[in-house]
């Protein structure tokens, strides 16, 4: 236990650290206003500082060890995906590719040629010119009803209606 000469020693030192503790949160506060007063005068700002702040963080961070192996793991892994990518679209224009030089695409395509050449046969009879969209249409709205059963009159009724 403490002596009661210790206790009062000890209360007058409490006190006299509160008042030093006090008068040094009343110069650093004046100090701050004049740091600020200053820094206006310079024409310094609260944002300009968070810049400044905000590139000296980031140049920091960018130093570290852990961005630099970061950085180099993704722009790896990046090279790797593009590179992937590039694969697979050589792979699908080679299917095509052998695809379309396949026997039954071959066949397919005989097919769609021969049908085309005959409708523009039937469409266009002799008159390889090609026409107005009408014509074209007309000439295939009577080509349909020749060969169906009603007619001409037929077909012209279903185009109307």
């Amino acid at each position: 236990m403490l002596s009661e000469e210790e206790k009062e020693e000890l209360k007058a030192e409490l006190v006299q650290l509160e008042d030093e503790i006090t008068t040094l949160r009343q110069v650093l506060s004046a100090k701050e206003r004049h740091l600020v007063e200053i820094k206006q005068k310079l024409g310094m700002n609260l944002m300009n500082e968070l810049k400044q702040n905000f590139s000296k963080s980031w140049h920091d961070m960018q130093t570290t060890t852990a961005y630099k192996k970061t950085h180099e793991t993704l722009s790896h892994a990046g090279q790797k995906a593009t590179a992937a990518f590039s694969n697979v679209g050589t792979a699908i224009s080679k299917k095509f590719g052998d695809m379309r030089n396949s026997p039954t695409f071959k066949s397919f395509e005989e097919r769609v040629e021969t049908t085309v050449t005959s409708l523009k046969t039937k469409v266009g009879g002799n008159n390889h010119g090609g026409g107005s969209f009408e014509e074209v249409l007309s000439s295939t709205a009577q080509a349909s009803a020749q060969s169906a059963s009603g007619g001409p009159r037929q077909a012209e009724e279903e185009l109307q209606c």
